[in-house]
């Protein structure tokens, strides 16, 4: 008995997340020599559903079709999906039909749609990093961790944004027909069979926005233009005019972080433009940034990146074309 996969798709829909995840089941049926997986695509009509890019797909059924409720349910993201009108008919199918699924999720901004069903409460969840803030603020009854590529939390699974369906897709794969056939399909699709590091390797904020008391901002503004320099509390309690206790007491309060994270953040992001240039050595790069040494440096993009320096490097630089 084949086991159904269904992704629901509403207009507007980035394609990949859909696209990305049917092909990874898809490849896993031609792997494993039998159809393992029915895939369906699921839209708020029988209509062609236009997506993000001006394509169209067709889906298989609508959200009005009588159908079995499938073993797995996930739901697409689109572009803007958070500010679009809520189509109460969509969320009231993928609520009916998630809670009788065996696992259910979301890839990228879908998490909005999920989450509008009430099944996200309590749960630990993951979403792309550029909507994760809003996703959290809108539903404040989740835990949105914004790093993780993909995670599961009981029958929940969510993904990232767009290319991180995948993962999700061969994790699943690899839960139901085991290690060796998942590797067997990611090796077919070039794909890393575990991505190295979070989504947060990925992501273009750039380091903690200015903010808070003028004095605040403009001693923001001098720690990002000068990463190297000495950034301890008494250092920067004297420049901002503070004692260090008071200091780092207003600083957090108006930045939601202490002084020592923001400064980490910064040269986190400073030394990130430096490793995609790929040209000074970590070494010089480390002291660039105000590391004693490259240890200091790795310590710290494992905590905000999940990802060494030298593995982040190599998402830059390109092998010679011969």
């Amino acid at each position: 008995m084949s086991t159904t996969i269904a992704i629901f798709a509403c207009p507007g829909v980035q394609m990949l997340d859909v696209s990305g995840p049917l092909d990874v089941f898809a490849e896993a049926n031609r792997q494993s020599r039998r159809p393992h997986y029915l895939l369906q695509v699921v839209g708020t009509s029988t209509r062609a559903i236009e997506s993000s890019s001006g394509m169209r797909l067709l889906p298989n059924l609508s959200i009005f079709d009588e159908i079995k409720s499938p073993h797995t349910l996930l739901v697409a993201g689109a572009p803007g999906i958070a500010a679009a009108p809520v189509n109460r008919s969509a969320i009231e199918w993928v609520r009916r039909h998630a809670r009788k699924a065996r696992r259910y999720g979301s890839v990228c901004s879908g998490a909005f749609t999920l989450a509008a069903t009430g099944l996200l409460e309590g749960r630990r969840i993951t979403t792309h990093w550029n909507v994760a803030e809003e996703l959290q603020r809108c539903y404040p009854g989740l835990t949105v961790e914004p790093d993780a590529l993909y995670l599961r939390d009981g029958p929940v699974c969510t993904a990232a944004g767009v290319t991180a369906g995948m993962d999700l897709a061969l994790a699943l794969v690899e839960e139901d027909l085991g290690r060796e056939l998942a590797m067997q399909v990611a090796a077919q699709l070039v794909m890393f069979f575990k991505r190295p590091g979070g989504q947060m390797q990925f992501s273009r904020n750039g380091v903690a926005e200015v903010a808070g008391r003028s004095t605040l901002q403009e001693l923001q503004r001098w720690i990002n233009a000068h990463p190297a320099e000495d950034h301890s509390i008494g250092a920067l309690a004297t420049r901002a005019g503070l004692s260090p206790r008071h200091f780092a007491r207003v600083f957090h309060q108006e930045m939601g972080m202490t002084p020592g994270d923001y400064v980490e953040i910064s040269r986190v992001e400073v030394a990130r433009r430096l490793l995609e240039g790929g040209h000074d050595s970590p070494k010089r790069i480390a002291a660039d940034c105000g590391y004693a040494n490259v240890n200091g440096l790795r310590r710290a993009f494992l905590r905000r990146l999940s990802i060494t320096p030298a593995s982040y490097r190599k998402l830059y630089t390109h092998a010679p074309v011969t």
